[in-house]
């Protein structure tokens, strides 16, 4: 009799980011203060309450209700959520494209632990 070898499920290709550096990111939300307006898993301090809480984001459909939830997308919005989504409150923020990245795979990251 055969046995079956239990394997680790594929990446989500939706979420999947090539070269980003979850650890990095976390680095890069704690640099940039992010944690002043939202409440970000594996952040333990600020817990801001002006933006939305970041735990589960992997699992939403949407981007600040309007955009794909897509690595691409979020990395661009952390950079300059005004320029994707105008009226949005959340500030263009002081990271470079690599951070955004790596801050998109931590919080990704997050929502599947």
């Amino acid at each position: 009799m055969l046995g079956i070898a239990a394997c680790k499920a594929p990446p989500d290709q939706r979420q999947f980011l090539p070269q980003a550096n979850a650890a990095q990111g976390k680095i890069a939300i704690e640099s940039a203060g992010c944690g002043a307006c939202h409440t970000i898993p594996g952040i333990s301090w600020p817990k801001g309450k002006v933006g939305p809480k970041l735990e589960g984001l992997a699992e939403r459909a949407l981007l600040a209700g309007v955009l794909p939830n897509r690595p691409d997308v979020l990395a661009a919005y952390i950079r300059n959520a005004p320029r994707l989504v105008p009226g949005s409150g959340m500030p263009a923020m002081p990271v470079t494209e690599d951070e955004a990245r790596d801050i998109a795979a931590y919080l990704y990251k997050q929502g599947g632990e």
